[in-house]
């Protein structure tokens, strides 16, 4: 008995060794940093976890079905970068359409979604007609959607953004940041998603075995071009609110953000192997990983050893998820 419970903790420790490191990070920082666990700090880094939370939801349904989408940070940033060139001020002297009546944010971001999800329906196709790897597919994509970008933009920085845009980011509703509650609801809207729709369970059969859960009667190509889409949606999301929050884009916004997001969810216990993952997972894979960024910051870690951190973290975040699927087997 007392055998089986040794080696039950043994399991636990080994299998979230990254959270219990991280968090006594963060005890080690807030003994050091008193003002760590301050209220402004805490409401920065909700905000900053609350856009990550968004592209890892996305990056997760991939994930689960055995897939992944290295475009993710491209089309957050083009995303950012539409935006950006739509929700400028009138009297801007930058501004990007100089002639441009001022749109409704509602517009907007129904256009930047409409126009990111092209990318991800291209991606599905791609993934389920053609065959190809998800790895190669996306990657593929983002070149395409830097290349894209730079066209659009011509690679000029954009500012100059209407309040009514960057309150969307800086507004708080009794204290709490509006980017909490719009978080808050696509984590509810995604946990409905998996867990109580035939969508759901069809994307964790696929996961689980993609053969058996096409002779039993899923369209999997179908699917998974639905996947693609909503994380696509869901990327153009996080770009719209990632540039109310920075107040400016350009064509670097977003980068590398898909491998942050790719670590976040195997954190959190998503599966690169397909068929495992919960978004209570995800959350606590991004929060994590913003505390780990956040105590680098506070401990002023040179911002060259912070980047060796962080993939250093990515790395060992994939391979205890391959060694969990390696000893299930």
């Amino acid at each position: 008995m007392n055998k089986a419970k040794s080696l039950d903790f043994k399991k636990v420790i080994s299998e979230n060794i990254l959270i219990i490191i991280v968090l006594l990070m963060v005890v080690l920082v807030s003994i050091l940093k008193p003002n760590f666990l301050s209220l402004n700090n805490f409401s920065n880094i909700s905000v900053n976890t609350a856009v990550r939370f968004i592209i890892a939801l996305g990056i997760s349904g991939c994930l689960i079905t055995k897939g992944n989408d290295l475009s993710a940070g491209r089309t957050v940033g083009l995303g950012a970068c539409i935006a950006g060139t739509l929700l400028q001020k009138p009297d801007y002297s930058g501004k990007f359409f100089p002639n441009l009546p001022q749109l409704p944010i509602w517009l907007v971001l129904l256009i930047v979604i409409a126009i990111c999800c092209i990318f991800g329906f291209i991606n599905g196709c791609v993934v389920s007609f053609w065959k190809v790897p998800p790895f190669i597919a996306t990657l593929g994509m983002q070149t395409i959607v830097y290349g894209i970008c730079l066209v659009y933009t011509k690679a000029v920085p954009l500012g100059g953004y209407r309040k009514d845009y960057t309150d969307i980011a800086s507004g708080k509703f009794f204290g709490v940041p509006y980017l909490f509650f719009i978080a808050f609801v696509f984590g509810l809207f995604m946990w409905f998603l998996y867990n109580k729709t035939r969508h759901g369970k069809y994307m964790y059969a696929i996961g689980g075995n993609e053969v058996a859960a096409e002779v039993s009667g899923i369209n999997v190509s179908r699917t998974k071009i639905k996947i693609y889409v909503l994380a696509s949606a869901l990327f153009a999301v996080a770009g719209f609110l990632l540039g109310a929050k920075a107040g400016g884009a350009s064509v670097n916004t977003g980068l590398s953000y898909e491998l942050e997001a790719i670590a976040e969810c195997t954190i959190g216990g998503v599966s690169t192997n397909g068929g495992v993952g919960k978004v209570s997972g995800i959350l606590v894979g991004v929060l994590v990983f913003e505390l780990l960024k956040s105590s680098m910051q506070f401990l002023k870690i040179d911002t060259s050893w912070q980047y060796i951190v962080q993939g250093a973290v990515i790395i060992v975040a994939v391979a205890l998820d391959l060694r969990k699927y390696l000893a299930k087997k």
